[in-house]
């Protein structure tokens, strides 16, 4: 394994302030696992974050660290390479990712993108492709968002259409995370053009290298620097249609029925996140002096350290509940619209203040709030804007 590179400016790390997983995943089990992953995370990945950073690539090296230790996919069977773990452990790993700043894209990968193949898949696609995801081998993508459709699914344009035994797939994709490395990417393609915009969209499986598919640049975004958030282009890309994922025309249906737990995924990573900013920013405010005494000590600091608290605590208590709901199997679609809106501005809320209290140093690139000040921005757009949030949730209540 490569040496660590490039620098990071020291920080406390977190403490346990808030109650994670209070009565559903905080079991001697689970924080067995929880410190064993938090282990893995500070010796491999942390150190090595300000070069990837920089680079703006995620080495393949780590991607098969993770599979090699059981943490990708781990709720997957053991017959295609998995643990036969339950989500609680995928909510672990997204909190210690988030609280350790280790800003991979292994959520999206195990916990949004796998499930597709596992759920709607046959079995051939399952036992070809499952256990290359769970060893790291395979790196995912979904390509949803077009240039002119956005949050808009119905307004997908890219087509495919059937030729023989394949399907010829044109258009184009972009704000594709995990674009630029993926070895597989599930499309989502127009293929009824006379259908209603929600019944004519099918899913399809592109592998790399693929003729007719190729990657963009990478992007040049504010944050998230990591993660090869590319475009796609698919220019009379044949695949065989064995590679459909689930029915024809059924796409856009699988893709309502996994955003539960995508918005879930969301709002674990933008809590524990703003979780993390808090903790870093409460020991920089009681060693940080100013006027001869700690900037946490005034009164107006101190206030707002104390609601940032409190707001942190109610999203804490929120998710823990949506995650027992989740793994209860309640339907959680209109809690997790309002933990997905709330929770990813409360995080923004956070990082703002946390930056402020920070001065003229959290505009500093070698402290590790300005990255999560840059990063978090992405939570109230990803898996659903929070606009799209408050749509579903005022259909709910009928005025829509």
């Amino acid at each position: 394994m490569p040496e660590s590179s490039g620098t990071q400016t020291e920080r406390p790390r977190p403490v346990e302030r808030f109650a994670r997983g209070r009565g559903v995943y905080d079991t001697p089990e689970h924080e067995r696992f929880r410190a064993a992953f938090r282990r893995f995370l500070e010796t491999e990945m942390v150190p090595n974050m300000a070069a990837w950073e920089e680079a703006r690539e995620v080495p393949r090296w780590a991607w098969r660290r993770f599979g090699e230790l059981g943490y990708l996919c781990p709720w997957l069977d053991e017959q295609y390479g998995g643990s036969g773990a339950d989500f609680t452990y995928s909510a672990i790993i997204i909190e210690e990712m988030a609280r350790a700043g280790v800003d991979i894209e292994v959520s999206l990968h195990s916990d949004i993108i796998a499930p597709y193949i596992y759920h709607f898949g046959t079995e051939e696609q399952r036992r070809r492709w499952l256990p290359g995801c769970a060893s790291g081998e395979i790196l995912l993508s979904i390509a949803m968002t077009e240039p002119g459709a956005g949050s808009d699914l119905a307004a997908i344009r890219t087509r495919a259409v059937k030729d023989g035994n394949d399907y010829i797939i044109d258009g184009s994709k972009t704000f594709i995370s995990n674009g630029a490395s993926c070895d597989l990417v599930i499309v989502a393609c127009r293929t009824d053009p006379d259908a209603p915009p929600h019944k004519g969209i099918t899913l399809i499986a592109v592998e790399n290298g693929t003729p007719g598919f190729t990657k963009g640049r990478k992007l040049n975004k504010l944050g998230h620097h990591t993660h090869g958030t590319s475009e796609l282009f698919f220019d009379g890309c044949r695949v065989p249609q064995a590679n459909r994922i689930g029915e024809e025309n059924r796409g856009f249906y699988y893709l309502m029925q996994q955003l539960q737990r995508e918005r879930l995924v969301a709002a674990l990573g933008s809590q524990a996140n703003a979780e993390a900013m808090f903790e870093i920013t409460l020991a920089y405010a009681k060693t940080r002096q100013a006027f001869g005494r700690p900037i946490g000590r005034f009164q107006h600091n101190a206030f707002k350290l104390v609601e940032m608290e409190t707001e942190i605590e109610l999203g804490r208590t929120f998710v823990n509940e949506l995650v027992a709901d989740f793994m209860r199997g309640v339907d959680i679609t209109r809690k997790v619209s309002m933990a997905k809106w709330w929770i990813a501005e409360m995080a923004n809320r956070i990082a703002y203040q946390c930056t402020q209290l920070h001065g003229g140093y959290g505009y500093m690139e070698e402290y590790e709030i300005a990255r999560r000040f840059r990063n978090v921005r992405m939570d109230t757009i990803v898996a659903g804007t929070t606009e799209i949030m408050k749509l579903i949730l005022a259909k709910e209540l009928g005025l829509q």
